[in-house]
């Protein structure tokens, strides 16, 4: 796969997180970057510390997602994975040299400052804050790819209305078509499929189309 062009996504994988981490991967599909996840191969055979390790060498580009760092109810273990990978991708960035030396890197978390509280190093640090809505997740993503990356690309506004397209067309696919019981049953990677089926990216952006696509 493209080292350019593909994009660590870093983000909770559990159900309340599942619409944006979604978002996240159909904003980066629909500007004609590759989605590169641990979710993607489920070989037993592979630990998962290897297959993130792999995937952060395989990608210039990293999304990490810190929403996770604060418990949400009384006795509940905060989770260390995002900021570990986090870590990973950084170091990798600053130690691995030739061109892991041109890694870019975007931080999101749920609240803007929350994150000083449990890893003040990152302080000074440009974090996007999406309040745990779709919406505001897309629009950072997208806006950190023009910034960095494309200079001009379609509106957050309308890769958000894409988006909600795709999930009526994914639920006549998975639900009316493959007989699952919802779109929530389906598996991230199968739902990727679809993204990139119908979105068919040409010369890394998508086609504009008909009625199935954008």
């Amino acid at each position: 796969m493209s080292f350019d062009r593909n994009v660590f996504v870093n983000c909770p994988f559990d159900e309340d997180f599942r619409q944006i981490l979604l978002g996240i991967v159909f904003t980066i599909i629909y500007l004609g970057y590759i989605p590169r996840l641990s979710l993607e191969k489920s070989d037993s055979a592979d630990s998962r510390i290897q297959k993130i390790l792999n995937l952060i060498k395989e990608s210039r580009l990293g999304i990490h997602d810190l929403s996770r760092i604060v418990a949400s109810e009384k006795d509940e273990i905060y989770r260390m994975n995002m900021p570990f990978e986090l870590g990973i991708d950084y170091g990798c960035r600053n130690f691995g040299g030739g061109k892991w030396a041109g890694k870019k890197i975007l931080i999101l978390e749920k609240e803007r400052y929350r994150f000083q509280k449990s890893i003040s190093d990152l302080s000074g640090s440009d974090i996007k804050a999406h309040n745990g809505k779709v919406d505001k997740a897309i629009i950072s993503v997208r806006d950190w790819l023009v910034t960095e990356e494309l200079g001009r690309a379609d509106s957050g506004a309308r890769v958000w209305d894409k988006f909600n397209d795709f999930n009526a067309f994914l639920y006549d696919e998975v639900v009316e078509k493959d007989g699952h019981k919802s779109i929530e049953d389906v598996q991230i990677s199968e739902i990727v499929h679809h993204m990139k089926s119908w979105l068919k990216p040409a010369k890394g952006m998508p086609a504009k189309q008909g009625s199935e696509g954008p």
